[in-house]
This record gives structure tokens, C-alpha cells and sequence, in this order.
């Protein structure tokens, strides 16, 4: 009951999260001419949010497992961060993608907007880089203690990875100055969470 509770906690903050979201990418922009105009169907800014909100919710899945799958404080509070600043930004993205009345998904494959339009299928569910496999993800459910944490905190370290490298095409391809500074926000925040992660892995006798 607590678990679905928390979900439910989380749910609602993203709903809220999205509102003020949408409010901030039609009022508050950087100020220039684009900032009140509906980004295209395959623009960068809309397959940033679709890809990145896909993106985020592996993210948060990977955190409630390993609450699950551990005691160790640290690393639990370290998965409750994650998922909840990911939820709450997935709720954002998915707002603007409401608010421009564009699709959720697109015909074209993930990453197109990035000029990766080559890219093959995902692999085992990886849809884009950094992603873990479905395998990978049956490993991390099916460990425990120390093995659970080392496995969570190699794929959330590739999984920021790519996450950062998406971020960063939004900072140069995005037009909506919201979600440009959303963008630079996850590439500053997810590399420092790399660097605390490549710490803790560290502590516990293992390397990215």
C-alpha cells in the first residue's frame, strides 16, 4: 500500500509539474521570436519531449526496482531522487506535447530529430542510447543487496550517458526557450549524478 501510495504522490506531482510546465514554455521564454509558435510534428522540440519522456520512464522504472532490491540507504535515496525529479520532468514534456496538440509517438524511429534517422531497431527494448535491455532489466529485478546496487548504478550510468547526449542536441537543435533550459538543467544535473555514482561504484570494489 505505501509503494502504490508513493506512485500515486508521484503521479499527482508530475500532473502539477506538467501545468506550471505549459504556462512556462508559452509565457517565459528566452524571449525570442519562436517562443510563442507550436513547434512542427518532427521538429526537434517535439521529438526531444517524446524521446526523452520515453527515456525517463526507464529511468524511473530501474529506481523502484532497486528500492526493492536493497537496504543500502544511499542508494535507495539516491533511486527516490531520480525518480522523482525524472517523473516530474517527463510530466513537463508530455505537457508541452499536450499543449502543442502533437502525437505522443512518431511514425519516424527515436532519435530522428537528432539526424540519427539511421539508427537500427532497439535492441531487446533499448530503444535509444543508454537504454538497458529487457534481459538487463530481468537481472537487476532478480538481484539483491550489493549485486542489485553495482548492476543499478552501471546501467543508470549509461543510461545518463545517453540521456545527457539527447539533452544536448535539445540545447542546439530546440527552438522553445523552456525547454532549452530544461535540457541544460538534465546535462548539468545528470553529470553530476554520474560522477556520484562512478563514486559509489567505487565504494563498492567495482568500475562503470
Amino acid at each position: 500500500m505505501r509503494r502504490r501510495t508513493g506512485w500515486l504522490a508521484s503521479a499527482a506531482a508530475a500532473v502539477l509539474v506538467a501545468g506550471g510546465a505549459v504556462t512556462y514554455a508559452v509565457a517565459d521564454g528566452d524571449g525570442g521570436p519562436n517562443d510563442l509558435k507550436v513547434p512542427a510534428a518532427e521538429s526537434a522540440d517535439a521529438g526531444f519531449a517524446r524521446d526523452m519522456a520515453v527515456h525517463h520512464q526507464q529511468a524511473v522504472e530501474m529506481s523502484y526496482i532497486v528500492r526493492d532490491r536493497t537496504k543500502d540507504e544511499d542508494v535507495r535515496r539516491l533511486a527516490y531522487d531520480i525518480a522523482q525529479t525524472q517523473a516530474n520532468q517527463r510530466g513537463m514534456l508530455l505537457g508541452w506535447l499536450d499543449l502543442w496538440e502533437l502525437p505522443k509517438v512518431s511514425e519516424k524511429p527515436p532519435m530522428a530529430w537528432m539526424g540519427m534517422a539511421d539508427m537500427p531497431a532497439g535492441e531487446d527494448g533499448a530503444l535509444m542510447p543508454g537504454m538497458a535491455t529487457n534481459t538487463q532489466l530481468d537481472q537487476l529485478r532478480s538481484d539483491s543487496g550489493r549485486r542489485a546496487e553495482v548492476r543499478f548504478l552501471r546501467l543508470m550510468i549509461a543510461h545518463h550517458k545517453g540521456g545527457v547526449h539527447m539533452a544536448e542536441g535539445c540545447v542546439k537543435r530546440c527552438e522553445v526557450g523552456a525547454e532549452r533550459r530544461l535540457a541544460r538543467g538534465m546535462v548539468a544535473s545528470q553529470q553530476s549524478e554520474i560522477d556520484l555514482m562512478t563514486g559509489m561504484l567505487k565504494e563498492r570494489g567495482a568500475t562503470p
